[in-house]
């Protein structure tokens, strides 16, 4: 039994070894950017920049910021992050589809929302059914839309400095 339950909780681990992060201290990780995304750079003074990425060389950093080209030198920059995908359509469709499921769920299960007339087991009409479900639908899409996504991602973080 006792290995049973060692290989069972092996087993969960290993979908999370695939989540694991990719080395940020590489600076090689900001060639394969494309131009124009969105990049905030922090600095080692904790200043920070947002604009549209332009290029990286082996020394510096282009970053496009109001209207301007602002070039940063390498051994300044702390952390380079970029803006995920945002997904506010995608989580919309989910949230309909979870709120008209729980409406008509809800509607079909509380006897209270019907006419109070039971004809063959039933005491819910179908208009009430999809009314509870229309407003399931919108309200959960609703959320689904509110639900922010595509935050800043680490691309690169300069390595720690040991201390003297």
């Amino acid at each position: 039994m006792k290995r049973v339950i060692e290989t069972l909780l092996l087993l969960l681990m290993v979908p999370g070894f695939g989540l694991a992060q990719p080395l940020q201290n590489n600076w090689d990780n900001l060639r394969q950017l494309a131009p124009g995304r969105q990049t905030q750079i922090v600095l080692n003074d904790a200043e920070s920049y947002t604009g549209q990425f332009q290029s990286a060389s082996d020394e510096r950093l282009v970053v496009r910021t109001g209207g301007t080209d602002q070039t940063f030198e390498r051994q300044n920059i702390l952390r380079v992050s970029t803006r995920g995908k945002r997904h506010r359509g995608r989580n919309a469709l989910i949230g309909l589809a979870v709120g008209a499921s729980a409406g008509v769920i809800v509607a079909v299960a509380s006897p209270e929302l019907g006419t109070g007339k039971c004809a063959q087991g039933s005491c819910v009409d179908a208009g009430t059914v999809s009314m509870v479900g229309f407003l399931g639908g919108s309200l959960g899409a609703g959320l689904g839309a509110a639900i922010p996504t595509g935050g800043w991602h680490d691309v690169y973080r300069a390595a720690m400095k040991p201390r003297e």
